[in-house]
């Protein structure tokens, strides 16, 4: 299968810009102390504007050629592996955030799950996704089916629904065409 983001990877944070760090700081309750993931980070770009608020930050993406550009970032960790299999024992990060990439996994649910078992008691997953019911996001889905793309986009209810077995409610926010669904871990770190 042809890496799409590894062939866009020397140019993409020039191309795709973080549009609100902000939002994501304070969705996460940053800053924390200990181990944030960035999962499906690609090149680093979120990891690297959440760097200063955490300890330490990992991420992780199934492009090699996203990943080599996370190595000219100071202090990130670069980890090549799929989210669905994340290679970290049970409760080793505090926050985990997505941003724009669990349409790129390959299943959705075991990504959730994954995170759910690698989050530590009392923390904090954030998944940022592009909403598929607005039009806007219709068209890049169809761009990206075009373009032999792995994309699956879910719409936030149904994103929010693959956390029924945590027995919590996450928590879903929607602004223009993106959306951010939020859900903590019970328990204390």
């Amino acid at each position: 299968m042809f890496d799409h983001f590894g062939a866009l990877a020397p140019i993409y944070d020039r191309l795709i810009r973080l549009k609100d760090p902000q939002r994501l700081l304070s969705l996460l309750d940053l800053p924390q102390h200990g181990n944030l993931l960035d999962a499906g980070g690609g090149t680093g770009r979120i990891g690297i504007a959440l760097q200063p608020f955490t300890s330490q930050v990992v991420v992780v993406d199934i492009s090699i050629g996203m990943l080599t550009q996370v190595l000219a970032k100071d202090g990130l960790q670069p980890v090549c592996a799929p989210s669905e299999y994340l290679p970290f024992p049970d409760y080793t990060f505090d926050r985990i955030v997505m941003v724009d990439a669990l349409h790129h996994v390959e299943d959705a649910a075991l990504t959730i799950a994954e995170f759910w078992r690698v989050t530590k008691p009392g923390g904090r997953i954030i998944i940022e996704e592009p909403d598929i019911r607005a039009f806007a996001v219709k068209i890049v889905a169809l761009f990206e089916k075009l373009t032999l793309m792995r994309s699956h986009f879910i719409s936030p209810p149904k994103i929010a629904d693959l956390f029924s077995f945590s027995g919590e409610q996450p928590v879903i926010k929607t602004i223009g065409y993106t959306a951010w669904i939020a859900i903590n871990k019970p328990g204390s770190i």
